[in-house]
């Protein structure tokens, strides 16, 4: 597709440059590739968008599950206590965890 230059025929006259429209009126083959990935990728990436992430970050707390009940530090008399709660449901409990090390309330009491 494109502007076509002038050309002399075999037979020596010359034929002027114009414009050829060497593509039918039907979608292109060309770059269908590109347009696949490009269509999975918007596919692929629409679920991870749309999913409900979990940030970790002090400034953006994260939303504890629905079954999850709220606990924190303060509703345990030690330290191992509160350990023995995180172990049993850690991804549940992990704002016991502040630090993220796997020790739950440091700040309390053994």
């Amino acid at each position: 597709m494109g502007y076509r230059n002038g050309y002399y025929r075999k037979d020596g006259t010359y034929v002027q440059g114009h414009y050829a429209n060497n593509r039918s009126k039907s979608f292109s083959n060309k770059n269908n590739g590109c347009l696949v990935l490009l269509l999975a990728g918007l596919l692929l990436g629409l679920p991870m968008s749309c999913s409900d992430s979990s940030s970790d970050s002090p400034d953006k707390p994260s939303k504890p599950n629905s079954n999850c009940p709220t606990k924190t530090c303060g509703d345990f008399s030690s330290q191992s206590a509160a350990q023995s709660t995180y172990n049993s449901n850690k991804s549940c409990y992990k704002n016991l965890d502040a630090d993220g090390d796997g020790i739950a309330c440091e700040n309390l009491s053994k």
